[in-house]
């Protein structure tokens, strides 16, 4: 085996789906058929709130071509969830299920039937001709009227309809307000934000060769999915497979149900292949959105920098099921004091259910949102005090040893320093041994309506899940060959969702058993092959897979070593062990691992249209080891142009729970026009104490200080705050007029 065919941790590894996906040869979730498939099409809710008294399918039944309709009496165990299950799989009487008022629909995209058919068509007409009679309940859209006395309860269980409300009470209030020398106040609402991935949700559902429901679907966790499907089937676990194909895209949306669950009821009962595809629109309407959440901060330092005091109040819309609401508002409430070190902190955190829809995982989870407070409060210190937003946070980051919100120390590993200076000496920035840190202004246009502006931001982000949520990774590496090893086998059940994970799987396996890459093959998103790698989410599957895989092969070659053949070695990494919020205090050690990143942005405001243009953005990212550089960096520029739609363009409108705007012509994500002239990747690698080879998670790292960095940036070009996203054109010129800037 020739020395430059090895493969090494760092080695820019092409990816091995890249020929496929390219030329299309690559098979998505819509592009597996089988013979005989009948189709699928649901009926979704007419009502925000409200029971359903009945549903009569005559008419629908007596269409030609319709095979079976199915309703919430058909689901042995109707209910799912993927932190508790509190959503039925179809609403409507006769439910058997867990779920108090499992007959009521609680919000537009809940299912009250499923129709299958011989053609997508004919279900689709159907689906239409089904008459559901409802018993309308009271609805609330906003989480503070859902929050007050006498409000509609969405469910009985959850008084206020608070599903969850975190506390942090750390040091003494009433000496940090007075130690005190200039306080700032700011509210920060953020909107929802649609996935948008590219391919909608579908699937096929069938018995395989060995008489199992097999879902082929799209998802982020095929042992989740499959735990979730034969827990409602009411089947033993050996009796449900689920495998994925290629996945195009996921940022979260694809961790809760869409159609999985459906697919393989309507495969167990009809013992047919039964195929489902949702429109855009279908799509945009039925799975779950980032939490619009508000948040009131005030902050205050003394006249040399240092914040002693930190308040917030930090309001998430769960809609009405919790998805992963829990969690998310755990990590909001986390991050909107920033990756700072303050020594008084007070912050309440509730997440409220209403009518909207669901609002669940995506990319930064929770982060994004504290984010944009915590940066726009310090920002807003930097300019009350006359201090350089870098200085400033110089004199407050975290630092190796220093103690979270939560009153632990921050896992070993802390570059927040490091990642700070770097950005600032690679963007905008210089440091003076006298005057300490200061950056140059934007050179502006001549064109007098235009004005330019720098911004910057920081954060952390936590890798694998929190809170005391069980962390674990399964893998197995089969060494195979007489002499030297001639294959590798490795079977890791993790999501490649697009970024390019399964390159990096064979990457470490190949680097840890010493074959080159083509040596090493991976067999993966099938419940029947492997063992579960957990959730493509929390940034965890690089740090997680990698330690598995590192551990797998480790034990493996020991065993080759003593010339057993095959070698093959299975291997379970756990993590040190988080643990929940104290309920009063909000002590706890929330997570064993972050990533850190800063980001230095230039924007071009339109003073007459209110027109934000993204010029150049400086990311640095400290990843630990990065694995495949040119992953990394792709990873980078796919997440700032996402954080950037959700700065300044993507506009979601819910209107009393229903979303008026569900297509791309409407909804508005950036373009390879939009993109900002540069995005600059700065990689640094402090590796991680605990990671494998050192490696850190990052692919939601970037997201987090973006839009708080436009919002300096846009306040450097004009002198006007704007603290609401999305950044729109209809926003920025009322805030402008406000204060009086621009052409009338």
């Amino acid at each position: 085996m020739s020395q430059e065919n090895m493969v090494a941790i760092g080695d820019n590894i092409k990816r091995l789906d890249a020929v496929s996906k390219v030329t299309g040869e690559a098979a998505y979730p819509g592009d597996v058929e089988k013979e005989g498939q009948l189709w699928m099409k649901l009926r979704y809710s007419d009502r925000a709130h409200a029971r359903v008294v009945a549903i009569d399918t005559q008419n629908a039944e007596a269409l030609p071509g319709v095979v079976r309709i199915f309703t919430a009496k058909d689901v042995p165990h109707n209910e799912y969830g993927l932190v508790t299950k509190d959503q039925p799989v179809m609403c409507g009487p006769g439910s058997n299920s867990q779920v108090p008022g499992a007959d009521t629909v609680r919000c537009y995209m809940d299912y009250v039937a499923a129709v299958v058919a011989e053609s997508e068509a004919i279900a689709a007409q159907a689906a239409k001709l089904i008459n559901v009679t409802y018993e309308d309940l009271p609805a609330v859209f906003s989480p503070e009227a859902a929050m007050e006395e006498g409000a509609p309860l969405i469910h009985v269980g959850n008084p206020n309809n608070v599903l969850c409300h975190y506390r942090i009470r750390k040091g003494d209030m009433e000496a940090g307000w007075a130690a005190a020398e200039v306080v700032v106040e700011g509210e920060y609402s953020t909107g929802y934000q649609e996935h948008a991935f590219l391919q909608p949700e579908a699937g096929l559902g069938y018995i395989d060769e060995q008489g199992r429901v097999t879902v082929v679907v799209a998802g982020q966790w095929v042992h989740e999915d499959q735990e979730q499907i034969y827990h409602a089937l009411g089947l033993p676990q050996e009796q449900v497979r689920v495998v994925y194909p290629a996945i195009g895209g996921a940022f979260g949306g694809r961790e809760d149900m869409s159609v999985q669950i459906v697919l393989a009821l309507a495969a167990q009962n009809l013992r047919r292949p039964v195929k489902i595809i949702w429109s855009r629109e279908e799509s945009i309407q039925n799975h779950h959105k980032r939490h619009p959440v508000s948040i009131r901060a005030k902050w205050g330092a003394t006249k040399d920098g240092k914040v002693v005091a930190a308040e917030a109040t930090v309001i998430g819309d769960a809609g009405p099921y919790n998805y992963t609401t829990t969690k998310v508002m755990g990590n909001a409430n986390l991050t909107c004091t920033g990756p700072y070190e303050i020594l008084n902190i007070h912050i309440d955190t509730y997440g409220v259910l209403t009518n909207n829809i669901p609002t669940g995982a995506f990319r930064g989870f929770g982060g994004p949102q504290g984010a944009l407070a915590a940066e726009g409060q310090m920002n807003r210190l930097a300019e009350a005090l006359s201090m350089d937003p870098v200085e400033v946070r110089m004199r407050n980051v975290i630092r190796e040893g220093s103690i979270a919100s939560v009153g632990t120390p921050f896992p070993k590993g802390v570059s927040m320093p490091e990642v700070v200076e770097k950005c600032a000496v690679e963007s905008y920035w210089a440091k003076d041994s006298s005057r300490g840190w200061s950056h140059k202004k934007a050179q502006q246009p001549t064109n007098p309506a235009l004005r330019h502006g720098i911004g910057f931001a920081c954060g952390f982000k936590n890798v694998g899940y929190s809170f005391g949520f069980p962390e674990q990774s399964w893998a197995t590496i089969e060494l195979h060959g007489k002499g030297d090893i001639e294959q590798v086998i490795v079977r890791a059940a993790g999501a490649d969702v697009g970024q390019g994970a399964h390159t990096v799987f064979v990457q470490m396996a190949a680097a840890a058993t010493g074959v080159a890459l083509e040596r090493v093959k991976l067999m993966g998103h099938d419940t029947a092959e492997a063992q579960t790698s957990g959730s493509a989410s929390a940034s965890r599957l690089t740090f997680m897979a990698g330690n598995a895989i590192k551990g797998a092969a480790e034990l493996a070659m020991e065993m080759w070593r003593r010339e057993e053949r095959p070698a093959i070695a299975t291997y379970q990494y756990q993590p040190p062990k988080t643990t929940p919020y104290d309920p009063m205090t909000g002590r706890s050690e929330p997570n064993f691992a972050y990533g850190y990143v800063a980001q230095a942005v230039e924007v071009e405001v339109d003073i007459e249209t209110g027109h934000i243009r993204v010029v150049r953005v400086i990311s640095a990212n400290d990843v630990g080891k990065a694995v495949n550089t040119e992953l990394v960096k792709a990873q980078i520029e796919g997440c700032v142009v996402q954080a950037q739609g959700y700065a300044i363009m993507e506009n979601l409108i819910s209107v009393e729970g229903k979303i008026r705007n569900p297509y791309l012509s409407t909804y508005l994500i950036p373009t390879v026009l939009d993109v900002p002239e540069e995005v600059k990747s700065v990689v640094l690698e402090y590796a991680d104490p605990i990671g494998p080879w050192g490696a850190r998670g990052m692919a939601e790292m970037p997201f987090l200080p973006l839009a708080p960095a436009v919002a300096a940036a846009v306040f450097d070009a004009t002198g006007v705050w704007i603290d609401v996203l999305p950044m729109t054109p209809e926003r920025v010129v009322a805030a402008l007029r406000k204060q009086g800037i621009g052409i009338l």
